[in-house]
């Protein structure tokens, strides 16, 4: 959301591993910083670990009613909404 227009991002996952197998970025073009810099990027700025993202994005505060209406994304009110600033 930073700095790309049009993305796939990819994250996989292991039961019983906590960090990611792998992390995949495709801007097909359109990002203002290569691919594989993204990535490190991620790695840099992003704690991944599935506990960390629940604590980032404040999973744990159910928002059930506010979600159920017009979808959980494109709202800045939702926390995951919110642009990072990001460390290169």
């Amino acid at each position: 959301k930073n700095s790309i227009f049009s993305y796939f991002c990819s994250i996989s996952y292991s039961i019983g591993i906590v960090h990611p197998l792998a992390i995949f970025v495709d801007s097909y073009g359109t990002g203002s910083v290569p691919d594989n810099e993204l990535v490190e990027i991620i790695n840099k700025n992003f704690d991944l670990r599935p506990g960390m993202i629940a604590k980032e994005l404040m999973l744990e505060n159910p928002i059930y009613e506010r979600t159920s209406v017009y979808g959980h994304f494109g709202r800045d009110e939702f926390t995951w909404e919110q642009p990072k600033k990001i460390v290169r």
